[in-house]
Order: C-alpha cells, then structure tokens, then sequence
C-alpha cells in the first residue's frame, strides 16, 4: 500500500492550490448556460435570416420597379429621337406655317456682313395649315385670297372676329407633346 509522499517546498504550495479531495462540480449551471448560449444563438440565425429574406424580397420588387422605369425611359428616349429626326422637323415646321429661309448674311467682328441675304418664299393661304391660318381664314375662306399687309389696315382687324364653333376648334389638329 503506497502512501502518498511528503511533497516539501514549492511542490507543497502548488499542491495546496488543488482540492484536496474529489469534490462533483455542480454541472446544472453550466448545462443550463450551454443551453441558453445555443438557444440565443438559433434564435438570432433566426431573425437574421427572416430580415435577409425579407430584404431580398424588397431588392426584387426594387429591381422590377428599376426595369418598368428603364423600359419606359427607353421609349420616352425613342419618341424623343424620332420627334428630332430631321424629316420630322421639317414637316412639322411646315404644319406651323414655317417656311425655309432664304440665303443668310453673316455679321463679322468689325461689323461688316459678309453674304448677301435673301428672304423666305411666301407661302399662301393655301398651302397653310389651318392650326396657323388668320381666324378670319377659318372662318371666311371665300372671302379673304391674299394675306393682307402689315402696311394697310384691313376692315376684319378693326372689329373682332366672331368666336369660332366647337365643331370648327374640333378641326384643328394639334401638335403632340403641347
């Protein structure tokens, strides 16, 4: 039968650091501090992944928003092109009553000109469009044949002309985008 030896010195004052017997830890506080660690944990994966999906589900409806908007912004984008479009312009500014200038004169620094300017061909009564004829043309086509000139009053400028009818306003087309 062996007996434990006298430790002395150093060896004895670490050994008294150490039970002395074999004492039973209590092990319900640390089953228990294990299990609300891992609880808290499930539950805050939980939460995590229920605000990762409900962000996801926002992204999504983000992105069809941003493709609606795109597509429209596309076609907004077209319209514009095909409004500039050169042939476009052209046949709107007749439907205004515009007519091609003539030859320009340009204006140098020292302030002679430099071309010799022409003006733009009259266009009649008849080829312009009705959305920029005179009220009086609209309403009296027979009656007026000429424009008249800016240098002599007519009768028609000194009295008002009679408010056109709802069927004559209808007439008139109107330019898209106005």
């Amino acid at each position: 039968m062996s007996r434990k030896p006298e430790l002395k010195g150093r060896a004895a004052r670490l050994a008294r650091l150490f039970p002395a017997g074999p004492r039973q830890a209590a092990r319900t506080p640390f089953v228990l501090l294990v299990v609300l660690l891992l609880g808290g944990g499930l539950i805050g994966l939980l939460v995590l992944n229920s605000a990762l999906s409900e962000g996801s589900f926002k992204m999504d409806d983000l992105q069809k928003d941003t493709k609606s908007l795109t597509d429209e912004e596309q076609a907004l984008q077209r319209d514009i092109d095909s409004y500039s479009a050169p042939d476009a312009l052209q046949r709107r500014a007749r439907e205004l009553g515009m007519v091609p200038g003539g030859d320009p004169a340009f204006l140098n620094p020292d302030g002679t000109v430099k071309g010799v300017p022409s003006p733009a061909a009259q266009q009649s009564l008849e080829e312009a469009p009705a959305a920029v004829r005179p009220p009086e043309a609209i309403l009296f086509p027979q009656t007026i044949e000429a424009p008249p000139s800016p240098a002599t009053p007519s009768p028609n400028t000194l009295s008002e002309p009679p408010a056109p009818s709802a069927a004559q306003t209808e007439a008139i087309p109107e330019t898209p985008g106005r």
